[in-house]
């Protein structure tokens, strides 16, 4: 693959990988984006997950041609990025590696040696020159771990980006990118909006045609598109109207009253309703729907005085990643002492500009006239809002 005249493709495809990261769940995989720009020197752009090293590496001996590496940029040490650096400075002895200061100690940490007599250590707006190519470097800390850096490319307006604007999924798959963007964002960077923002300020001072991730296709067209979605989802505001509606239920008695309010809601012109049962759902894709629409139910039965396993689990997603900015309503269910409304609201008390429906509704194990008529309340509420 060429990106530019000068800058090629040397990353790898997985289609092994069932979870990535040991929790998320990749139907079509991950790729593992590695980039070389030949120019006087040669730079290679950060390495791959070390399943696939020997992939790698005969990618880039057939890059190279008859010529050796000068570089090799580090920009992120997750190992799925780094992990064949031993490999790649075994096999090029001469190269240097171009990093943070910050990524040294964890290479290090990682591998045994920081490769003291073969490195570079780069800073904010330092710059590397390799013939027509200047990079220049960017800090870009807890984004999401902190030692990354960014770096452009002067002449081919090129932007790495490292996990920044990365998916799930490998490039050969058929998908949308930004449902998969989105649940890689929310999950795996989600908590770090404050830092990515501050990285999209630094970005928008520079004249970008190209962005090159670490997973995921490399964006040419419509940049604006995929910025406007980092710039709302780091900012933490509503990407889209709807309603979600998460319950977790033991005898299908909170279901059913999950799916009456889903029915209600419709009713009352709620045009976008997703209704998702915290048991039987990748937990990945309900955060990434509680983050993406502005408006939510919290159902859940009363268990030993708490909330169910399942509601709990995703309420510490939430708050564990920023929640704010939504409408929350409750629905609880308790046969003798129900407890789930209180718990589930003082979960969320710490969180920013959450606005608590008045309605609510109480269960005492199953529906009955009286619930009834505090979901149909509760739907008119949401709708109205």
């Amino acid at each position: 693959m060429f990106i530019s005249n000068d800058i090629k493709y040397a990353g790898v495809n997985d289609h092994k990988v069932d979870l990535f990261e040991g929790q998320y769940v990749v139907p079509n995989g991950m790729a593992y984006n590695s980039y070389v720009i030949m120019d006087q020197k040669i730079a290679v752009m950060d390495t791959v997950d070390e399943n696939f090293t020997d992939e790698w590496l005969s990618n880039l001996k057939e890059i190279f041609s008859n010529r050796k590496p000068d570089y090799l940029v580090v920009q992120h040490v997750e190992p799925d990025h780094s992990a064949s650096i031993s490999a790649f400075m075994e096999k090029y002895p001469e190269a240097v590696i171009v990093s943070s200061a910050k990524s040294f100690t964890m290479i290090k940490n990682f591998y045994g040696t920081d490769y003291s007599d073969r490195q570079i250590a780069v800073g904010e707006k330092d710059t590397l020159e390799l013939g027509e190519h200047v990079l220049t470097f960017m800090t870009a800390p807890m984004v999401h771990w902190p030692e990354v850096i960014v770096t452009y490319d002067n002449k081919d307006k090129v932007l790495f980006s490292a996990d920044g604007f990365g998916k799930f999924g490998a490039l050969d798959a058929d998908e949308d990118w930004a449902c998969e963007a989105r649940r890689y964002y929310i999950g795996i960077v989600g908590k770090y909006g404050m830092q990515v923002q501050a990285l999209l300020k630094k970005a928008s001072a520079l004249d970008i045609e190209t962005i090159c991730p670490l997973h995921g296709p490399v964006l040419s067209e419509n940049l604006e598109y995929y910025i406007n979605l980092y710039d709302i989802w780091s900012s933490y505001r509503n990407e889209s109207e709807g309603v979600v509606i998460a319950y977790s239920s033991v005898y299908g008695n909170t279901k059913k009253a999950a799916l009456y309010l889903e029915e209600k809601l419709i009713e009352n012109g709620c045009k976008k309703v997703v209704c998702f049962d915290l048991a039987r759902t990748d937990m990945a894709e309900c955060v990434e729907d509680a983050f993406r629409y502005g408006k939510i139910v919290l159902a859940s039965v009363t268990y030993n005085g708490d909330v169910f396993p399942f509601m709990k689990t995703f309420l510490h997603n939430l708050t564990e990643r920023n929640f704010q900015n939504k409408t929350v309503g409750f629905i609880e269910n308790g046969s003798w002492a129900p407890m789930a409304a209180k718990v589930m609201k003082s979960t969320l008390e710490n969180c920013k500009n959450l606005t608590f429906c008045e309605n609510s509704v109480k269960i005492t194990s199953g529906l009955n006239d009286e619930s009834k008529a505090q979901i149909e309340a509760l739907a008119k509420e949401i709708c109205s809002k």
